[in-house]
């Protein structure tokens, strides 16, 4: 038989809250995963992100953290100038040989 696993998915406060009553109160993550019902796996990689960077630790689906946005831009930048750079030495090509 073939079963399909969905994933849940966790929103922002969720995932913000589950995190503090690690950090803040003196259970331990196992104890908190099983009484939220989720994996303690997951609630560890949550602490470890948080731990990181609070500020942006959950950015959402689809969003990007401010460096990562910034990486993704500098590379498509890099990427058009190299475009534009080849463009110019195949057209420097064309124009520099002399006719015969």
């Amino acid at each position: 038989m073939n079963t399909v696993v969905r994933r849940r998915k966790y929103d922002l406060d969720f995932k913000i809250e589950a995190v503090r009553l690690v950090v803040e109160g003196d259970r331990s993550v196992v104890e908190v995963a099983h009484d939220l019902g989720i994996n303690e796996n997951l609630l560890y990689n949550w602490r470890r992100k948080h731990l990181d960077d609070a500020v942006h630790s959950f950015p959402g689906k689809g969003h990007l953290k401010p460096a990562d946005e910034e990486l993704q831009r500098l590379k498509k930048e890099l990427t058009d100038v190299k475009e534009g750079r080849d463009i110019l030495r195949k057209a420097l090509a064309i124009f520099s040989k002399q006719p015969r």
